[in-house]
Order: structure tokens, then C-alpha cells, then sequence
């Protein structure tokens, strides 16, 4: 188990759900873009009424195949104003999705208590020291720098044991780490940031990566996120993100079976409906009917 937050998450047979909100209109599945007041509130008060625990606020796109960079202070000003909307209207968790240290650091100040890193502590090198002043929760995703062979699992295990690594030489508590494998943000090219170049397909990765999620997991507690991603679109010849809801849930319930503790996802009340059937049906198992 550990703390997101005041959240506690990876209680067995107790997935939680984080609702995605995406400030920037770069993002690649345009119905999570919400930049007005109204629009973020309205959001996070349906998305908390469907079932989710925790908002993931996001001020830049990090989809490897759109070039979507903006500068630090534009990604800042988004989800600081996007922080203080949520604020004002719920005490549901905030996590902030970003590879920045001075994104992180307005964000910690304005009372945010989870960090969501893309690259795992490893993109800014001034990164690990704002976390260490702050001590915030973390989710800690796989990603690399250089090129990575075609050991899938290998290759995203270590690549987490390196986060993880990096968060224990600055003091932050193993109660206080969640651990992502990366769905989507390995490719053979593109132009966004961060992302991890790996020599082999990059949907042939990621499906593989679900299919031994048990084996990845570890003694931290495992967050999934696939939401309408690209490898869906891939799979099933879905171009628009917009037509992969059905592609999203059959993913995510799988996720849960291979042990994911928390499913990311855009869809909150869609998931909340499977998370209900899976435990339904889990339960049902272990009494052996």
C-alpha cells in the first residue's frame, strides 16, 4: 500500500480510479481538454460523482507523436490556475502531470501533494532536488534517455528500479511511491517530450507489457494508464481517440487482473462500471461460486 496524497491506494481488491483533466489544448484526446473555469469545474465535480478519487491535472501534452512542447511558465500558469479551480470546489486529491521541476515546485506550493513524472525523475536534473524539499507523493513512470532493447519487461523493470532508486536518495518513503509502466510512451520516433526510444514495435511493447503486468509488479503499488491510447487505435484501426472507449475498457480490465492498483483514465464513469463487475466477479472466485 501507499499514500497518494491523503489517499490510501493498493488495497488489495481495492483499485482506484483517477480522473484525467488536460489544460492543454495540445492533448491528443481532445474531450479531456477543459480550460475555462466552468468547464474544469463541471468536470471535476462529474468525474467525483462517477467515482473518481484522485484528478490528474495536466498542462502539457506529452504524446511522443505531436509536437506539443510549451514553455515552463505556459504549462505553470495552466495547471496553477487549474489547481486553484479544483480547490475551490472539492477536496479531492490533486496530481499534477509533469517532467518539470518548476512546474512541480508551483504546484507543491500551491498545496498539491502528488507529483506524476513521466520520465521518472529523470528528464530535469533539478527535479529530484524540488521533490526532496517537498516530499510529495510520487508516481513514478519508466523511461529512459538513450535507446532500449526489445526485452520489454526486462527492459521496463529496470528502468523503474531506476526511478525508484532516485526517490530513495532524496528521503521520499516507499509508503509514498507508485510505480507506471509507460503504456504510450514507448516509440521507434516522434516529436514530443519525454518519450523512450526502444528499437522494436512500439505496439508490440505495450501489448506485451499488459500481458505480464503481474510479473512487473512489484512490492509498490501499480498505477495503469491507457485511456483511448494510440496502441488501442493501432489494434483495432480506431484513428480518432474518440471511438476507442470499448478498446480503453477491455484494456483496463485486463490491467486489473494482472494486478493494476490504479487504472488513469478519461472515461471515469465507464470505469467505475467495469471496476464494479470486476470486483463483483472477483469476489465471486475467491468464494469459489
Amino acid at each position: 500500500m501507499a499514500k497518494l496524497g491523503k489517499l490510501t491506494v493498493g488495497i488489495k481488491n481495492k483499485p482506484t480510479i483517477m480522473g484525467i483533466i488536460n489544460v492543454s489544448p495540445e492533448s491528443f484526446y481532445k474531450n479531456s481538454v477543459k480550460t475555462t473555469r466552468s468547464k474544469i469545474s463541471q468536470t471535476v465535480r462529474q468525474m467525483e460523482s462517477d467515482g473518481a478519487q484522485i484528478i490528474d491535472i495536466g498542462g502539457m501534452s506529452t504524446a511522443p507523436y505531436l509536437k506539443t512542447t510549451v514553455s515552463e511558465k505556459q504549462e505553470s500558469n495552466r495547471i496553477t490556475k487549474a489547481i486553484k479551480i479544483v480547490q475551490n470546489i472539492s477536496n479531492i486529491p490533486i496530481s499534477v502531470d509533469t517532467c518539470r521541476a518548476n512546474v512541480a515546485k508551483d504546484a507543491l506550493e500551491n498545496g498539491v501533494e502528488i507529483i506524476n513524472d513521466v520520465s521518472g525523475l529523470k528528464y530535469d536534473k533539478n527535479m529530484p532536488k524540488t521533490i526532496e524539499k517537498f516530499q510529495p507523493s510520487l508516481i513514478l513512470c519508466a523511461y529512459s534517455k538513450k535507446i532500449v532493447s526489445s526485452k520489454h519487461v526486462i527492459e521496463t523493470k529496470r528502468l523503474l528500479q531506476e526511478s525508484i532508486n532516485i526517490a530513495k536518495s532524496i528521503n521520499i518513503s516507499k509508503n509514498k511511491i507508485i510505480v507506471d509502466p509507460a503504456i504510450g510512451f514507448f516509440r521507434n520516433s516522434g516529436t514530443g517530450f519525454p518519450f523512450t526510444k526502444t528499437k522494436s514495435n512500439w505496439v508490440e511493447r505495450d501489448v506485451t507489457i499488459l500481458q505480464n503486468l503481474s510479473s512487473i509488479k512489484n512490492e509498490f503499488p501499480l498505477l495503469v494508464s491507457v485511456s483511448n491510447k494510440s496502441f488501442l487505435g493501432k489494434l483495432t484501426g480506431k484513428e480518432d481517440p474518440r471511438d476507442r472507449l470499448y478498446a480503453s475498457l477491455a484494456a483496463e480490465l485486463l490491467s486489473l487482473t494482472k494486478g493494476a492498483d490504479i487504472l488513469r483514465t478519461h472515461n471515469v464513469s465507464a470505469t467505475k462500471d467495469i471496476l464494479s463487475i470486476y470486483k463483483k466477479l472477483a469476489q465471486s472466485i475467491r468464494k469459489g461460486l
